[in-house]
């Protein structure tokens, strides 16, 4: 039976003291509270653009008459001046909520309130998982933690990576548990978040190393472990804790690497939502269950003459903790397209070039 954290979600809905609003507003840094600048520079724009439109639309016309037809061609130039204050209402309401440090006010309450600790923004920490190491500039925004027996992290991260037309934005909620051992590298891919069966992680593996499950399972997870370890992840993922995967985190994609664990979803999962608290905390209860039986899992591919004790003259041989390097990492799929451009772009330089010397050589 799984023991419930009992979880106060209150600070997440209830009214707010504005006075303590105001003082926890002064200490947060810059980076969290837009300049002022920010708010008005979007109304000063909405507010001139539709001027433009509609002198636009009055040139067009040129008698300035009003058509006859409701939905003449010439009308449409005014679907943008009508969008337009909707876009700045939008705007403005999403800065100024910004700016109000309300959201992370309730945050850093609900964090107190259960025992964890809470950093609006943060440089993400050295993890293994494949969100943290894409490469280009990553934040953290509402990070909420625990240390301890259980450590545990829950944020939103944000990743950019290039520039200019090259530049893509991804955007992960993520929890993170920490393992009492290190474990073979098996991520489940949570086939109800892919799109048209692309996998929104950002990494993918080779098909290889797919290894079917009994019963619904499969329906709702792409399991992947190391050649070699598919009876380690059938001990790891018996049964019971597969129907409780798809009972519960149906939605999350799940890596387990080193000694971590990680959820992934491609939305915030640090919020205001006290639904969604409720539901992560009991994932976190039903995984920290099962990660006390994994603590007995043992790699018998480790040579256990490392781990030789004596007790008084007889030498004990005790099973190391740890992973084979074969087990350590999955090993990613090969994007061979940039492959063959590469070919044919140097296949066609070849052709220019070699017509340039025919042409000078008059061969």
């Amino acid at each position: 039976m799984t023991r419930s954290t009992a979880l106060d979600t209150r600070p997440l809905t209830e009214p707010i003291d504005r006075h303590a609003l105001r003082e926890y507003r002064r200490r947060l840094p810059g980076d969290v509270r837009p300049p002022l600048i920010s708010v008005v520079w979007p109304a000063v724009v909405l507010f001139v653009l539709p001027v433009g439109f509609l002198s636009t639309w009055w040139f067009v016309l040129e008698d300035g008459s009003i058509p006859a037809e409701p939905w003449d061609a010439s009308a449409l130039i005014l679907l943008p001046y009508l969008a337009l204050p909707v876009g700045m209402v939008f705007l403005l309401v999403r800065t100024i909520r910004r700016r109000s440090g309300v959201r992370q006010f309730r945050l850093d309450r609900f964090a107190r309130a259960n025992g964890l600790s809470y950093r609006p923004t943060a440089v993400p920490v050295a993890l293994p998982g494949m969100i943290f190491t894409m490469g280009g500039t990553s934040v953290v925004r509402d990070l909420l933690w625990r240390d301890g027996r259980s450590p545990l992290s829950i944020g939103n991260q944000r990743t950019i990576i290039g520039s200019g037309r090259n530049r893509k934005e991804h955007r992960w909620g993520y929890v993170a548990l920490r393992l009492p051992v290190p474990l073979p590298h098996i991520v489940l891919d949570a086939v109800g978040n892919n799109s048209l069966r692309h996998p929104r992680l950002p990494v993918t593996f080779s098909k290889d190393q797919r290894l079917s499950l009994e019963g619904d399972f499969d329906r709702h997870f792409e399991l992947y472990c190391p050649r070699g370890y598919e009876t380690d992840a059938l001990y790891l993922f018996t049964p019971d804790i597969m129907a409780r995967f798809i009972d519960t985190v149906a939605e999350l994609d799940v890596e387990i690497v080193d000694d971590h664990l990680f959820l992934y979803a491609p939305k915030d999962l640090a919020t205001l939502d006290p639904e969604v608290w409720t539901w992560l905390m009991s994932i976190v209860d039903i995984l920290t269950e099962r990660i006390a039986q994994w603590e007995r899992w043992r790699d018998r591919r480790l040579d256990p003459s490392d781990t030789v004790t004596m007790m008084g003259s007889f030498p004990l041989l005790h099973p190391p903790r740890g992973v084979a390097g074969q087990g350590r990492r999955l090993s990613r799929r090969t994007g061979w397209w940039w492959v063959i451009g590469l070919v044919l772009a140097v296949y066609g330089w070849y052709l220019i070039i070699s017509d340039a010397i025919r042409a000078i050589t008059g061969g």
